[in-house]
């Protein structure tokens, strides 16, 4: 999702650079931070055997696409929104909840991290838009999951929810935005900010 941060100019981000130096950034302990390079460099080789495919390729960067300013989550909530009075009101819930995610997870926790990108300039299939931020925690990954959580109570679409939210997340690696482990992070925010989201603001009965 984007930030207030994304606007900062690239010179006063951390130069860009491998796993073990962008794991660096996370400001752990060095033998977490090594485990976590490893971890990078494991799931992106996984990533490698699939990126290149003509299929794999249109689904990755557009899910990537539709998950910048969590466009994707705002048009489903809409679309449930034509359903009812009632529903109409929980889709400006759902984009209120999304409006706090973003300011705490782009604005304020990214913040922490300066962890850098992966490298820039590297084939990409498609033409994407080029964040600004810290790497750390993916906001894609954490509107996603976010949503997912929110949109899911008292839906039967719920599996649905959570596998375009899955697909959304993984798109960043695969089109080598963000470290693997910053969607981890991403995800596990995205979880918890939902639950959390639900109980201070119950969906109506």
């Amino acid at each position: 999702m984007p930030s207030p941060t994304e606007a900062v100019d690239a010179a006063e981000l951390p130069p860009v650079a491998g796993g073990v130096e962008a794991a660096a950034a996370l400001k752990l302990p060095t033998g977490i931070r090594k485990r976590i390079a490893d971890f990078d460099a494991t799931v992106e080789s996984k990533f490698d055997l699939l990126r290149g495919h003509p299929i794999a390729d249109r689904i990755f960067y557009t899910a990537s696409e539709v998950g910048d300013f969590a466009l994707i989550w705002h048009m489903i909530a809409a679309g449930r929104g034509l359903r009812s009075d009632r529903d109409a009101n929980d889709a400006l819930r759902v984009a209120a909840i999304l409006g706090a995610e973003t300011i705490l997870v782009n604005g304020v926790i990214k913040s922490f991290f300066r962890r850098t990108r992966p490298d820039w300039e590297q084939h990409r299939a498609f033409r994407i838009r080029r964040p600004r931020s810290s790497s750390f925690p993916s906001g894609h990954a954490s509107s996603a999951f976010t949503a997912a959580g929110v949109l899911s109570q008292d839906d039967p679409l719920w599996p649905l929810f959570y596998a375009v939210a899955a697909v959304v997340a993984a798109s960043r690696v695969y089109v080598k935005i963000h470290h693997p482990s910053d969607v981890v992070a991403g995800i596990a925010t995205g979880v918890v900010l939902a639950r959390v989201a639900r109980r201070i603001w119950p969906k109506a009965e």
